[in-house]
């Protein structure tokens, strides 16, 4: 077979990626905060926090939330610390501030949605906030995503926070993983009527209390490791309009420094996004391989199959930079993207090996059987 062909496929995925008419590879849906000259009334909105030994970086997120207005209510659910995560919230002294000390896990939930589900029953505004613990926001961002709410009519609205991109592996794999997201929940799809695509970040996510309460409270989602997608999911099938956007105002201090971080934190739930589907596996590692591994091969190449591959190539990186421009990494970054792209499918093949041999996915010191994980 003439090696030509083998390259063909991987041309088709990236020029498809480019001309499809939602865009997936674009940064327009994105969100920043205005500076205010008055701090806005925001009694309205509940701030909920589920913590589970966050004792490092749980002071500079409330920090950041005494400065985004008036009157707004904070919900910090202690999930079973064995720091001093509550302490240390204690002593940032928001009169605003209420820690709840969180019962055991009970069957069938995931940590962080149970801590919701307990915050939840002490909600009393009208809109509320899921942050991370791990996530300082800028001043006027809650009344920059509230005002987005109310204009576009909407039910809930989404931040896929800055990930920590100092490091030479988070320049590698951070932006390349927010890339992938936005190929498979393309944002302008997620953001229109269509009910195909449902997407949400939970790091920080403003929703209507009242819909909440229509689902049925965090229980709706009980058990789901994509949580975030699942409540867009839920909020879509009610009638309800979502948005999710990119954003320099919501901002994750938590560092993946190393490799062995980041390839826990996408095996937690990668097989679960191909629904542990085993012939959905066998047809992302050829797309993937066709998509990044045989356009590299072909480099090696002479004639056609070498001019293929630095096309194809080319056609990858012209995908791939606008993401690198948003977050100001040089693009020459953009070489890296053929080897992000085989760790992931590594770690992707990772996720679904546990889940084969009954490890489940195990995330703050907890582990999830199969069931609860699917």
């Amino acid at each position: 077979m003439d090696p030509l062909w083998l390259i063909v496929p991987g041309c088709a995925i990236w020029s498809a990626i480019l001309l499809l008419p939602w865009r997936p590879w674009s940064t327009q849906a994105s969100f920043d905060a205005r500076a205010l000259i008055v701090a806005p009334d925001l009694h309205d909105v509940t701030v909920l926090i589920p913590a589970r030994n966050e004792q490092a970086g749980i002071e500079r997120t409330l920090r950041s939330l005494a400065t985004q207005g008036r009157n707004l209510r904070i919900i910090l659910v202690d999930d079973q610390s064995t720091d001093g995560t509550a302490e240390v919230a204690r002593q940032c002294g928001l009169p605003d501030l209420s820690i709840l000390s969180g019962d055991p896990l009970p069957p069938g939930w995931t940590g962080k949605l149970w801590a919701l589900e307990q915050g939840l029953r002490h909600v009393e505004g009208r809109l509320v906030l899921q942050l991370d613990a791990d996530i300082e926001l800028v001043p006027g961002t809650i009344a920059g995503l509230r005002d987005q709410m109310e204009s576009r009519n909407l039910g809930l609205v989404s931040l896929m926070a800055r990930l920590s991109m100092g490091s030479p592996w988070e320049r590698t794999l951070i932006p390349a993983f927010v890339f992938f997201f936005r190929l498979l929940y393309p944002f302008n799809l997620s953001n229109s009527r269509c009910k195909l695509v449902a997407a949400a970040a939970g790091g920080c996510i403003l929703v209507r209390s009242d819909i909440l309460r229509q689902l049925g409270g965090f229980g709706a989602l009980k058990g789901a490791l994509i949580d975030d997608c699942a409540l867009a999911r839920k909020v879509k099938d009610l009638g309800h309009r979502t948005w999710i956007g990119l954003t320099h105002s919501a901002i994750s201090h938590r560092a993946y420094r190393e490799l062995g971080s980041v390839w826990e934190m996408v095996a937690r739930t990668a097989f679960t996004q191909l629904r542990h589907s085993a012939v959905l596996l066998l047809l992302c590692t050829g797309m993937m391989v066709a998509a990044f591994v045989l356009p590299v091969v072909a480099l090696g190449q002479s004639g056609s199959t070498q001019i293929m591959g630095a096309v194809t190539l080319a056609l990858m990186a012209m995908s791939y930079i606008p993401t690198l421009r948003y977050y100001d990494i040089p693009v020459i970054w953009s070489v890296t993207l053929p080897l992000a792209g085989v760790l992931y499918l590594l770690m992707t093949w990772t996720s679904a090996w546990r889940h084969w041999v009954g490890a489940g996915a195990r995330w703050k010191d907890r582990s999830y059987s199969n069931k609860v994980a699917g």
